[in-house]
């Protein structure tokens, strides 16, 4: 059985959250949600590939899936009579500029911090010693904006392939790294405070 305890339920919230998404955007013609779906499925089929080998903590795996169903309703949920997707929903208007801060913002931080913690799982039983010092810390966030630098270039192919997606440009591109880094710091403090108990 790939699965260990506890994860049944994350599994079947996983299943049933990603099969109405994919009748929705298959429904809508929304190719590059469809992508995504791909992608989070190849994710989620890695994670069971390794999960006997991998000590994944089941609170990450819920915050994977929460980042897997908040990214879905931001494409998918339409506001203002359907001319305005989730992702777009100022949540606090911090600067007109730069249309800060989003519903965008908040799946990233949320997401990456929570990738950020994937990392450390993964990258933890190679530590001689317990999380400490600075270093191992920068190395920890580093490895959580790796996955957000990876996510970008990910949204940039979805762009190539899919032409009319809403990813935006260069701004929204900042922004999202900004909101990966302030992710990944929350997640490295957090690993910090438990002193590397996940």
């Amino acid at each position: 059985m790939f699965l260990k305890r506890g994860q049944l339920p994350i599994f079947i919230v996983n299943l049933v959250y990603l099969s109405l998404a994919l009748l929705v955007f298959l429904g809508r013609n929304n190719y590059e949600f469809v992508l995504y779906i791909g992608i989070i499925g190849a994710v989620l089929a890695l994670i069971l590939f390794t999960n006997k080998r991998v000590d994944y903590p089941n609170f990450v795996l819920w915050g994977l899936t929460l980042w897997g169903i908040m990214h879905m309703l931001g494409g998918g949920l339409l506001l203002n009579g359907g001319t305005m997707r989730l992702y777009e929903l100022i949540l606090i208007p911090i600067s007109e500029d730069y249309n800060f801060f989003r519903y965008d913002q908040l799946v990233h931080i949320i997401g990456f911090g929570v990738a950020t913690l994937v990392m450390y799982v993964l990258i933890k039983p190679n530590l001689k010693k317990k999380f400490g010092g600075w270093s191992l810390g920068i190395v920890i966030v580093m490895a959580g904006l790796g996955v957000g630098a990876l996510n970008e270039i990910q949204e940039f192919l979805a762009v190539v392939i899919v032409p009319e997606t809403g990813v935006g440009g260069y701004i929204n591109t900042s922004m999202d790294l900004v909101a990966d880094l302030v992710g990944a710091i929350l997640a490295g403090v957090l690993i910090k405070f438990r002193k590397g108990r996940l």
